[in-house]
Order: structure tokens, then sequence, then C-alpha cells
């Protein structure tokens, strides 16, 4: 059966005109040169080269040969070269789908974080709904996707980052921030900012407020968790978000404790398609956007 070594071989011979040569260029012996010639032509039915003392020069058949293997050869050799830069990092292309708010505030870090150990590799952010991130990275559309995601989610790999923790967030000095952790009930004469009933976020507000026997009446209800934020940093009110929201406080003068009695904390994870070999870049990639989350969001609890 014809092999890569074999064309190999008769390409050097073709191009260097000589089989001692040839062995030298291949790091091989002249006699292993010569032998993977014969089998060739063993196998093809012809001989490709006319041997002299002095030369050696293509037979018709040989020509005809060469012309149509060795493109294919390099084309070959091509792929092997890409391939080893994918291995290598020297190339390679990662897609993310991300939460609007995390892509605000975790990915233009990790941007940094690639650019700085990984320069040759580039990323594609997709900011979406949650709701959209599993479906994208279970189709193959993304390759990484971040967020809050159900254990049970099929075709995934699931990879716990951090606990998450539903905290108030106070403008800096507000009396509600004088305890380490600040009891849900304590919220009950406080004017509350919420997200509204779109977030996953919310359900849990209520859940929170309802186990505390206390009746939730947002003062204001936003989409965005930055909204919430700027509104904390005008004393608009406290606002109920997930440990996560540090990362957007930039400097603001916002203080945050963390929600007890009931504690209400879950999980965020980058996830991976199940079925799909991740690339060298998908995992390189996975590895940093773990240690930025890390980082960027501190221990509760």
């Amino acid at each position: 059966m014809l092999n890569l070594r074999q064309i190999k071989c008769f390409q050097a011979v073709v191009e260097l005109g000589n089989f001692s040569r040839a062995a030298e260029r291949l790091r091989t012996s002249q006699a292993g040169i010569s032998h993977a010639i014969r089998d060739l032509e063993a196998l093809l039915g012809a001989r490709l080269f006319d041997r002299t003392t002095r030369r050696v020069e293509l037979t018709e058949a040989g020509r005809v040969f060469a012309a149509a293997a060795l493109p294919g050869l390099a084309e070959i050799e091509r792929a092997v070269d890409a391939v080893h830069d994918l291995g290598q990092l020297r190339t390679g292309l990662v897609r993310i789908a991300a939460p609007p708010f995390l892509g605000a505030t975790v990915l233009p870090r990790l941007l940094q974080e690639v650019a700085q150990s990984h320069p040759n590799l580039k990323l594609r952010i997709e900011d979406v709904v949650t709701d959209m991130i599993a479906p994208r990275v279970r189709s193959g559309l993304c390759d990484l996707g971040v967020g809050t995601f159900a254990s049970d989610e099929d075709g995934l790999e699931i990879q716990r980052v951090l606990r998450d923790q539903l905290m108030v967030f106070a403008p800096e000095g507000h009396a509600i921030c004088t305890k380490a952790e600040v009891a849900w009930s304590a919220l009950s004469d406080q004017p509350i900012i919420t997200l509204t009933r779109e977030s996953n976020i919310r359900l849990l507000t209520e859940v929170g407020f309802e186990s505390a026997g206390v009746p939730l009446r947002p003062s204001l209800e936003v989409h965005q968790i930055n909204t919430a934020l700027s509104l904390v940093e005008r004393e608009a009110g406290v606002a109920i978000l997930p440990t996560y929201a540090f990362t957007g406080l930039n400097g603001r003068k916002i203080s945050a404790r963390p929600l007890v009695e009931p504690s209400i904390a879950r999980d965020v994870s980058v996830i991976t398609a199940r079925e799909r070999t991740p690339s060298p870049a998908t995992l390189a990639v996975r590895t940093l956007l773990r240690k930025v989350l890390r980082d960027m969001v501190p221990v509760v609890g």
C-alpha cells in the first residue's frame, strides 16, 4: 500500500537528482531510499527513474506521477504544519458565549490574559441571554460558555468555577453593611432595587424574601446589573445581586454583604460540549477563564 514515506523519498530524489543527497535530506541511508523507490515502483507497476552512474532522471511514468503526487504532498505537509500550529497554540480561534454582564466585565480581562499568554490565539465573544448559552455550546456554534447552568444540562461538560451567593449591594458607608452578613429580614425597611422577572436572579430574590417572611416591594426594577449598580452608587436604594456583580464595581463607592437566613447560592461554571473534543486553544482559554473568574470574584462565606 502506498505510504507517505515513499512519496517523500520520491520527492527528495526528484528535487535533488541524486539518491545519496536525498538520503542526507531525509536522514536515512541510500539503501533505504532505494528500497522505498523500488516498493513504490512495484505498487505503481512502472519504472519511475532511469539511473546511470552519473545521473538520475524521471521516466515518462515518473513525470506523470510527480505532476499528480507532489502538489498533493505539499498540501499534506501544509495540513500537518497547520495541525502542529494548533497544538503549539501558534494559531486558533475560540468562540465564547457569556451573559451580557460577564461579557462586559470578565471577558475584557480574559482578552488581556490571552493576549499576554497566547498572542496568536483569537477570541470571538457572543454576549447573549443565559438561556441561549448552553444551546450554542451544545450545537458547536460556540466552544465555551460561562454562566450559571442546571447541573443536569444534557450533552455538556460543566466545570464549576466558584460559588455565587446572593448579596446586598449598598452605597459605601450604608448602615446595613456594618455587619459581616445581612439577614433578609433586615431589608424590610429598605428601598430595594431588583432585576426584572426576565432574570433568574429575580426568582431567587423572591425566594429569599418569601423564606424570610418579608414582602418584596421593589422600589426600582431594572434589566441589567450595571444599571442596578449605578443606581446604588447614586443612593437610589440597595440592590440584590449575585457575588459576580463585584466584577462591575470598577472603583465605585459600593459595599456588599452576603445575604443569610436563608443563604441562597448557585454555581458559576464554564461549559463545553461533551461529544466534541476541545481544541488545544479551547483548553488553554478555558484555564485562563477559570483563573480570571477566581481573581475577579471574591470568595464569600
